[in-house]
């Protein structure tokens, strides 16, 4: 819930990616989020967890500013990655996804994260996908082909107006990221797939195309459409997501509906680890359940929000015990209110974490209380 009536304050900045800029965040009194969730076929790692800090910060100031937020995060319950680790384990996907669900929950529980508003699953969106696709065929913009229905992203001339990227770059992605661009069937090799044949192996569903599965990038619009309505105030997540993900996202669901389908794009930057991004693929990954073991959850949320949401950082041993110190630090200090107003400011300046964090480290070095400061970071010091 809100803190009471809007304040009369300046207003926050964000970046957009669709717009290149920090441009005002003027939504309403309720704030419609949606921030891309977890296939659950692992455990959560640093990588995700920055992502969803990120939302729970925004979400705390917003909230503080006297709005209330709506923020909806689905689970990718069925989609290739997870139904290749369910067919290497001999497990049914849906097990293996249970199990990791509830690993999840557990970690972004422990980290003091505000709930999901709700938390979707794409197989319980199987009729607003077939609905969806018939929506998009009927408005000339999608087609079948070898018993799959593509998007014809000919026929959408701002297919591209989220990420900005030049072609040469989206055929790159795709190809990275699960786009497929050597698909025979397609038109265009950008086109992307709204339904497809399920393997002998895999989960189907009826559908007036045949029997199959949905795409990936459908699940997320009509998880969002069916959950937050026809616009949304602010959509994102990390930002290996802008392409293919946001831009196909964004391209479907206006073709389908004809209203704009976000105000304002927001995207983490990556976490790094030896050089290169954490991720699942690549293996070299800090998982949220091991730094539990080790450390305060605080001190986790602290090695997070030291860093600026758009500002790809590395990974190092130096981060944790930085973070503890921090922490110990702030809990020393005390109750009080020193250094709100200079976090509140930094955080309407584009989540401007890094000051908010200095800001604190001043006021507690001065022997001010810093405890309504570090709670709208989500830290929450010892009475």
């Amino acid at each position: 819930m809100s803190t009471g009536a809007l304040q009369p304050e300046g207003p926050m900045r964000l970046y957009d990616t669709a717009r290149q800029a920090v441009v005002p965040f003027e939504p309403g009194e309720v704030v419609t989020m949606y921030t891309c969730g977890i296939t659950p076929y692992d455990a959560t790692h640093f990588g995700h967890a920055a992502t969803y800090l990120t939302y729970d910060v925004l979400q705390r100031r917003l909230r503080d500013r006297g709005h209330d937020t709506k923020c909806v995060r689905n689970i990718t319950d069925v989609d290739d990655s997870l139904l290749g680790k369910a067919r290497e384990l001999g497990v049914h996907y849906l097990d293996l996804a249970a199990g990791e669900i509830a690993r999840f929950d557990d970690d972004m529980d422990a980290l003091g994260m505000i709930p999901s508003w709700s938390e979707p699953r794409a197989t319980s969106a199987i009729a607003d996908i077939r609905g969806f696709i018939g929506m998009v065929l009927d408005r000339g913009h999608a087609y079948t082909a070898g018993g799959a229905v593509y998007f014809d992203v000919g026929s959408w001339p701002a297919f591209g107006e989220v990420s900005h990227y030049d072609r040469a770059t989206m055929l790159e992605y795709a190809a990275e990221r699960g786009g497929n661009p050597d698909d025979p069937n397609k038109r265009d090799p950008l086109d992307f797939i709204l339904w497809q044949p399920s393997q002998p192996d895999e989960p189907f569903w009826e559908s007036l195309w045949g029997p199959g599965r949905p795409g990936w990038h459908i699940e997320c619009s009509a998880l969002a459409l069916r959950e937050l309505g026809t616009t949304i105030d602010l959509h994102g997540g990390g930002g290996d997501l802008i392409f293919p993900h946001h831009e196909c996202e964004s391209a479907q669901s206006e073709a389908a509906t004809g209203e704009p389908f976000v105000r304002h794009w927001m995207h983490q930057a990556m976490v790094r680890m030896d050089g290169e991004k954490m991720s699942k693929s690549l293996g070299n990954l800090v998982f949220v359940s091991e730094l539990r073991k080790e450390w305060d959850t605080r001190a986790i949320r602290l090695a997070a929000v030291v860093h600026h949401y758009r500002t790809p950082w590395e990974w190092d041993d130096t981060i944790m015990p930085a973070a503890a110190a921090r922490l110990d630090a702030w809990n020393a200090a005390g109750q009080g209110t020193g250094g709100l107003l200079d976090a509140r400011a930094a955080l309407d300046d584009d989540l401007d974490t890094p000051t908010a964090v200095a800001a604190i480290d001043a006021a507690a070095a001065a022997g001010q209380g810093v405890s309504a400061a570090a709670a709208l970071l989500g830290v929450h010091l010892d009475a």
